[in-house]
């Protein structure tokens, strides 16, 4: 490492050392080291480059063989070069192979100069895949400083990443760009945490301390299987689970016009205190979150009435997307929880695309091989019927008895059909009662649309059940994976 005086700085500042980050990380006493005696490959910097400044090796977390490469910033600034490079494609490359997950914690200055100085060094890599993702088994990856070059690359590409406040990612550093530009860079404003967690969406969750940040790496993990040809480990139904689903018609107002915090319902449902949420910062209006049934990991995809009324964006699409090829790639199954009064209109969502990140949904939902339950549970509405699993692009669905589903909520309808508004109460009112014809959840059963209609206190023990019937017997839990290789972020 750097020496105790570059140790003793940043234990001031309240940061572990790359050592201490694999400590966290791994079992007690299941690290072991790969590439300890590797220094850079220029004679005049062997001796201040233990490591290379990189130290990497295999542990287990939670009992589970793990890869990590971990950055040692004390040494030049854990800057990317050919030896530790070399390390790094290692652990890669054992981890893809050898079917462990990967975990990378980041924090470097990118590149090492002079030693990627010139066409010979920068043009002779010859690695076309150096950075080809195949999702063979999970990703996680810690902003826990200035990450660029690079450990901002494996963030981007990983299933998971985690930012501690005060670290920053982006192509390049401030400095740098400064001198681009000609003009001072504010750090904060280039690749924050609000930047990442907020605008990108580059970043899952965010904390305050390195701890924080490890431990949701390996929370994160206990979701998903080490590799993706077996399915996800499960786990001992907490205590007191299920518990609260008498009283989960209090979680939402009678009128659709009031908006409540799916989360609520989303605790009340799922194995106690097993909620994971991912991307909670950005694309608001849809929560995505890993979560346990009965011991068992899925997925939840829950449309937010106290965002925007739960309208979707680019950003909830983008969102879900990415949520889609996770759980793909990793055998999760999926449950939606539906309440939403359609696409974002109006500039702000035309301006960010939204009509084509509404048909890469599609398109990503008609991709995914894992089961795919959805439960309406008091609107929805126009072409997202569709993508919150309803006309066929869920396995199971069920409506609440409380469920409305149409082409728009019809109070709109009567304006647009009969021309009439709310100043004519009458005609407004016979107006909104013909347009609400046909939309209730017997009216979807009837149809064959719904597969059953159900008691929201059932709401539970309902999933459960389906998503046993779904199980993938035939491949022992392990689906198709035809969304491992799309992009890997959005």
């Amino acid at each position: 490492m750097g020496g105790p005086e570059k140790l003793a700085q940043r234990k001031a500042q309240g940061l572990l050392n790359a050592r201490e980050r694999i400590e966290r990380l791994f079992d007690p006493g299941s690290f072991m080291e790969s590439g300890r005696y590797a220094v850079s490959n220029r004679p005049e910097d062997r001796e201040s480059t233990p490591a290379d400044g990189k130290v990497g090796g295999f542990g287990r977390v939670a009992g589970r063989e793990t890869a990590v490469l971990s950055n040692d910033f004390t040494v030049k600034g854990a800057s990317s070069a050919g030896i530790n490079i070399k390390k790094l494609k290692h652990m890669k490359a054992v981890a893809r192979k050898r079917g462990i997950p990967m975990v990378f914690l980041g924090e470097s200055t990118g590149a090492r100069m002079p030693d990627v100085m010139g066409a010979a060094s920068i043009g002779s890599k010859d690695d076309p895949v150096e950075y080809q993702r195949m999702r063979d088994s999970p990703w996680a990856a810690a902003v826990l400083g200035y990450c660029f070059g690079s450990s901002a690359w494996y963030a981007s590409m990983s299933d998971f990443c985690v930012m501690r406040k005060g670290g920053i990612m982006a192509v390049s550093s401030p400095r740098l760009i400064s001198m681009a530009i000609g003009r001072q860079v504010d750090a904060e404003e280039l690749g924050g945490w609000r930047v990442h967690s907020e605008v990108s969406g580059l970043v899952d969750q965010v904390v305050d301390t390195d701890e924080q940040a490890i431990d949701a790496i390996k929370q994160f993990l206990s979701y998903l299987p080490s590799h993706n040809m077996e399915p996800p480990p499960e786990y001992p139904v907490a205590e007191g689970s299920g518990a609260d689903m008498g009283k989960i018609l209090t979680l939402l107002p009678e009128s659709s016009n009031q908006v409540y915090d799916v989360k609520k319902v989303i605790r009340c449902v799922f194995d106690r205190d097993s909620m994971f949420e991912m991307k909670s910062r950005y694309g608001k209006a849809i929560v995505t979150a890993l979560a346990r049934l009965d011991g068992k990991s899925v997925g939840v995809i829950a449309n937010n009435p106290l965002h925007r009324g739960g309208a979707i964006g680019a950003d909830e699409c983008q969102k879900v997307q990415s949520f889609f090829v996770l759980c793909d790639s990793f055998n999760i199954p999926i449950v939606m929880l539906v309440d939403q009064p359609g696409f974002l209109i109006g500039m702000e969502g035309e301006h960010k695309g939204v009509t084509g990140k509404a048909m890469n949904w599609f398109n990503a939902m008609t991709l995914v091989t894992t089961p795919k339950i959805s439960v309406v549970m008091r609107k929805s509405y126009g072409l997202a019927v569709s993508n919150m699993g309803g006309g066929g692009n869920a396995d199971e669905v069920a409506c609440w008895v409380t469920a409305e589903v149409s082409f728009m909520k019809p109070e709109f309808g009567a304006r647009v059909v009969f021309g009439v508004s709310p100043d004519e109460p009458e005609k407004y009112q016979e107006a909104v009662a013909k347009m609400s014809k046909g939309s209730t959840a017997y009216d979807m059963a009837a149809i064959y649309t719904a597969h059953d209609v159900i008691d929201p206190r059932d709401t539970r023990n309902w999933l459960i059940r389906m998503l046993e019937v779904h199980r993938m017997r035939l491949t022992n839990g392990v689906g198709e994976h035809l969304m491992r290789t799309w992009p890997t972020s959005y």
